[in-house]
This record gives structure tokens, sequence and C-alpha cells, in this order.
């Protein structure tokens, strides 16, 4: 699409955009197996050099995602099995996973915004225990081992008058937690994978970023812990769409002068850039992910079986 730009959070989708020139994917490791009985493709990229990624516009660290078909579908047994999926995924990334914790999890976006919601409610289904613990201790739960587990929905900062990072910095000093789970909204490069995705990395995640609105990054060099982070793409940029539509149209059409057509529509590029579509039935699947979500972060911690 000429200098048409890509809009993504999924690390997949950028490494994707980049073409698969050897030279362009030096320091880049991609780790891809498809687990049949859950129908979930998980894809690992792993990002180890500093050019690697400045080419693909990603911190360096690790992305697994998680391409789940019918993660839009009512289906409980389903998403069940996703929840176990992304445990598993979680477990493997969590410094210490085998030792008992305190995490802090921080559920991003604006509740009021259908589309961007994910983080909130992601909350509202999460065990939390660090008050229980310190006041009763593990006994309350009746285990040997607990993981403290507190949370913070920091809101926006049109609503707060703060940066996302003051507030959270604020908290982690108080706090101290030994790890921050950080759970966002993204923005995805294809329809396919709008609501069907899940992304897990260790590099930490800029609030924002996904629509263009570039706030503080919330990293482990910002807030001294490792940070993990979790999104689902909920929203696609709609020039991305009409782009898609518009090369199928231009290959399909051999006598299309392809240079005129997208010089023709360049302002109208423009102008899409700052529009996100969502599907219609955004807040039933909000709400079902955010469950499954919240079940992966429970199994993870070792909440419940």
């Amino acid at each position: 699409m000429g200098n048409f730009q890509v809009r993504t959070d999924l690390a997949l989708e950028a490494r994707e955009s980049i073409g698969e020139a050897e030279e362009e994917l030096r320091g880049v490791e991609v780790e891809e197996y498809y687990r049949e009985k859950e129908d979930i493709r998980v894809t690992k990229v792993t990002v180890n050099t500093k050019n690697a990624a400045k080419t693909m516009g990603k911190p360096m660290g690790i992305y697994v995602t998680m391409e789940a078909p019918a993660l839009v579908e009512p289906d409980d047994g389903y998403h069940r099995e996703i929840s176990e999926c992304l445990a598993e995924e979680l477990k493997g990334m969590l410094p210490g996973a085998d030792q008992e914790q305190s995490i802090l999890v921080v559920g991003l976006g604006n509740r009021e915004v259908t589309a961007d919601s994910l983080g909130p409610q992601v909350l509202d289904h999460l065990m939390i225990t660090r008050h229980v613990v310190k006041t009763y201790g593990k006994a309350a739960y009746n285990k040997a081992r607990m993981n403290l587990i507190s949370s913070i929905e920091p809101g926006v900062m049109a609503k707060t008058g703060m940066e996302t990072s003051e507030i959270v910095k604020g908290v982690v000093e108080e706090a101290k937690p030994d790890a921050v789970m950080v759970i966002d909204a993204l923005a995805a490069r294809s329809t396919k994978r709008l609501n069907r995705t899940i992304q897990i990395t260790n590099t930490g995640i800029q609030p924002g970023s996904g629509v263009g609105n570039h706030r503080d990054a919330l990293t482990q060099e910002s807030l001294g812990v490792p940070v993990l982070a979790i999104g689902v793409p909920t929203v696609v940029d709609a020039a991305t769409i009409v782009g898609d539509a518009l090369e199928k149209l231009l290959s399909e059409d051999q006598e299309f002068d392809r240079m005129r057509c997208l010089g023709q529509h360049r302002a109208a590029f423009s102008e899409l850039n700052n529009m996100y579509m969502t599907g219609k039935d955004i807040d039933a699947v909000v709400k079902r992910v955010s469950y499954t979500v919240s079940e992966g972060i429970n199994m993870a911690l070792e909440l419940e079986e």
C-alpha cells in the first residue's frame, strides 16, 4: 500500500508486515505450534537484538500470541480450554512462578467505553487475596502456599489528571509487589484477529499506543519489577479495512491503475487513520473474553484449580 502505515499492537502482525526477507528478520526467533484439541495456534516471537526491535517497532523481549478462532463464541467449555492454555503460557513467562509471590494486576482502559473496558472487566472476575492473607494468614484459604493478589484500575488521564504510570508507580512503591500484570485492550491489523487473539509479553506496555495516544510506558525499567502485559485486540484501524479491500480489488482487476487509484485515495486514508472500528456485539464479547482472561490468570497464580 505504498506509504500506508500499518498500526498494530500485535508482534505477530508486526513481524508479518516486514515480510520474509532474511536480513530484516535477523535477531527475531519465531516458534509456532498448533493445539489441535483446543483449536488454538500459539506463536512465540522473540526479539533478541536492538536492530530487530527497531525493524519491528517492538521492544526486545518475548511475545506469545494465542489465536483462537472460536474465542468470540459463547461456548463455556471452549473458553475453559483457552483459560487453561493461557495459564500455561503465563506460568512459563512469569519469573518465580513456582514460588509464593505478591502480584499487582493493573486493569487499563476506560470502563465507560466498551471496546476499551477489557482491563477493568478482567479485574471484576479476579480473585483478590492480599488483604485476606495479610489479615488472617494463608489458613483462611486452607493452603500452605498462597500468592498475594492485589489490583488497581487507574482509569484514564481525562478523569484522574494523572499519567497511568504515575498512579501505578505510587502503588508499586507502597505495596512492593514481586511482579506486575497489566491487562489492556489492543488494536489489530487484521479483522480476522479481532476479539480472537490473546497476546502475552514480558516487555510491559505503553498505554494508548494502539490508538496512537501514547502515554508513559509501564515496564520493568520504569517500575523496578518484572511486568507482564496481557492484551486482546478489540479494535482495528478503519484505514486498514479499506486498505485490505482496495488491495483485494486491485489484485483482482489488473486493468486498474494501482498507483493512480492509491494517489486519489491518499486523503481519505489520512482521515480514516484516526478512526477505529469494532464488532456490533462488542459488549457481549468483552464480557465473555474478560472472564476467560481472568480465569487464566487465576489458574496461573494457583488461585483455583
